[in-house]
């Protein structure tokens, strides 16, 4: 393959280990607000200001959501404690059914067997910027924007690929109705992506979760054709190779694969003698 132009590189960026090598998402952010919320009973319990307490718990959940692997994640982490003391705080305002109103809305736009998947975070502007460079495909290549949500990265493809067939799959009912009113040019389907057939298109493109990379690259080796591409963003499939990689203009990387794989070597475990 030709070298890749622009900001593209060649070079395979070694993944980063996961700083939470024992505990699948959202298991951290749940132990980090629980734990802030017994740093903020226990001041309180021993006289020590509200405020103080507040701020002394959510400084505690601030330095503790460091350890995420995502800036998401991160925000997430941080964020869940004050948000859920001033929920608290206000919750004797509020009669009992208004509660359910939010916990309605989420289940709405996000079905229940959608919950493995990633939330709703939206492609980024110019985070695709280059991509035609390294993958270049025919006009009238098919090109899928997998859990498109609201359609921002299918106007990221539709950029890139301007004679493209676009099309997008979402679960959620709401956001597939919404996409399909922001990106006319685009065919948007309400579907499951891993039930999705894959197998006709040119490029399948994913922001999902680090965890679904493996899943996502097992299922595009089966049903996708030979010199077809896998575009992720941000997260990578470690135990393959890449063709190519850019760097979006907010600094996240985007992870080009194509079909056949390249498997990644496999190191060998390092061996230390005991010291006598």
């Amino acid at each position: 393959m030709t070298p890749a132009v622009g900001r593209a590189s060649q070079a395979h960026a070694p993944a980063s280990a996961p700083r939470f090598p024992m505990l699948a998402w959202p298991l951290p952010a749940l132990l980090v607000w629980a734990a802030a919320w017994g740093i903020h009973l226990g001041l309180t319990a021993h006289g020590t200001p509200a405020w103080v307490a507040v701020a002394l718990a959510s400084c505690a959940a601030a330095l503790a959501a460091t350890r995420a692997t995502t800036p998401w994640r991160r925000r997430l982490v941080a964020a869940g404690f004050p948000l859920s003391w001033l929920a608290a705080s206000f919750a004797f305002a509020l009669p009992a059914w208004a509660w359910l109103l939010p916990l309605g809305l989420l289940a709405l736009l996000y079905p229940m067997r959608s919950w493995r998947d990633a939330p709703l975070f939206p492609t980024p502007e110019d985070a695709l910027a280059g991509l035609a460079s390294v993958a270049s495909l025919p006009p009238a290549a098919r090109v899928v924007d997998l859990g498109c949500g609201l359609g921002a990265g299918l106007r990221e493809l539709r950029r890139e690929y301007p004679q493209a067939a676009i099309s997008g799959v979402e679960c959620s009912w709401p956001l597939r109705w919404l996409c399909a009113l922001r990106c006319r040019d685009a065919r948007v389907a309400r579907g499951d992506i891993w039930a999705h057939d894959w197998s006709g298109y040119d490029l399948v493109y994913l922001f999902q979760r680090p965890e679904s990379m493996a899943r996502a690259a097992a299922k595009a080796q089966s049903e996708l054709r030979n010199g077809a591409w896998l575009v992720s963003l941000e997260f990578e499939v470690p135990a393959l190779v890449p063709q190519g990689r850019l760097e979006g203009a907010d600094g996240r990387s985007v992870w080009l694969y194509q079909t056949p794989f390249v498997a990644a070597p496999v190191r060998p475990p390092t061996t230390t003698r005991p010291s006598r």
